[in-house]
């Protein structure tokens, strides 16, 4: 546990303070034109356009990552260990900055730009609508698949967990995953949405002791979160009645002083929903924390 906060705690500082670097070392695209080359070879093949498929593309590189997990979790390379697992964490995070991308199109100068930026804040590509309500659930939906379920899997997992996650986002989701076939995509989506179902729930968990708890739980209610079935819809309907309780209790705070409020600046949902982003990722960093003082105190 206390090697998970390590490695999650530095994965965030390297994003803030060299994120060109680490925006190099995130690239995906060795594992897509791994995925076209197989597309290309076996396109004639039906268990290409299926489960079988995913695992076929996806199975050489887990094994590589877990045997060398196994491997170097030896008492005598712990280090080398730990160094591989903060070098995976930071590969599967992302692979875009979440913050630089809220805040390009809070900055941006004009709406051409903002519409850019909006879609490539937006985790599917092509999708870029900029109604408040739908930024914000665009946020949360990318720090679910950019920070979140990376972090879930890799505390679960380790390293392999991070990796079999981000390969089945690539898989199933942005521009490589459009170009395989529809049974493959179906089976990647599937396997994504078991991933990010647990994660989701944690999330909306989070948000509801961090912020409004009322109107989060009767979003996530009303969003048939408290169903078993493999839909992540409520995070997002949970994040916009949260914002919206924040939004409220800040203009009547400014009314109950008796001082004018100051004018916000553009798209104050964004703005509400990346800080309450953050508030989330530190309350689980603080609860690892908590896991580790208890573990060294026993």
């Amino acid at each position: 546990m206390s090697n998970t906060l390590v490695a999650v705690v530095v994965a965030v500082l390297l994003g803030q303070f060299a994120p060109h670097a680490v925006s190099a070392w995130r690239r995906h695209d060795l594992y897509a034109r791994w995925l076209m080359w197989l597309d290309v070879h076996l396109r004639a093949q039906p268990r290409w356009g299926g489960a079988a498929g995913l695992v076929l593309a996806m199975l050489p590189w887990l094994a590589i990552v877990g045997l060398l997990q196994w491997w170097l979790h030896a008492p005598l390379l712990g280090v080398l260990g730990f160094v591989f697992g903060i070098v995976v964490l930071v590969w599967a995070w992302g692979p875009r900055d979440l913050d630089a991308d809220v805040r390009a199109v809070l900055d941006a100068e004009d709406s051409v730009e903002q519409r850019v930026a909006i879609s490539q804040l937006w985790p599917e590509p092509g999708a870029a609508p900029s109604d408040p309500g739908l930024l914000v659930e665009a946020v949360f939906r990318s720090a679910l698949a950019r920070w979140f379920s990376v972090v879930f899997w890799f505390l679960v997992l380790g390293p392999f967990g991070a990796v079999l996650y981000r390969l089945c986002a690539i898989s199933a989701t942005g521009v490589t995953a459009q170009s395989l076939p529809p049974g493959h995509r179906a089976a990647a989506q599937r396997l994504l949405l078991m991933m990010e179902w647990p994660v989701a729930q944690l999330m909306t968990l989070s948000m509801a002791l961090m912020s409004h708890f009322d109107a989060v739980y009767a979003a996530w209610r009303a969003a048939d979160g408290a169903r078993l079935q493999l839909q992540t819809g409520f995070l997002g309907a949970a994040a916009r009645a949260s914002v919206r309780a924040e939004l409220a209790d800040e203009a009547r705070d400014y009314l109950d002083d008796g001082i004018p409020q100051p004018p916000l600046r553009e798209m104050p949902e964004l703005r509400d929903a990346m800080s309450l982003v953050w508030r989330i990722l530190l309350l689980w960093l603080a609860l690892m924390a908590l896991f580790v003082i208890a573990g060294w105190v026993s």
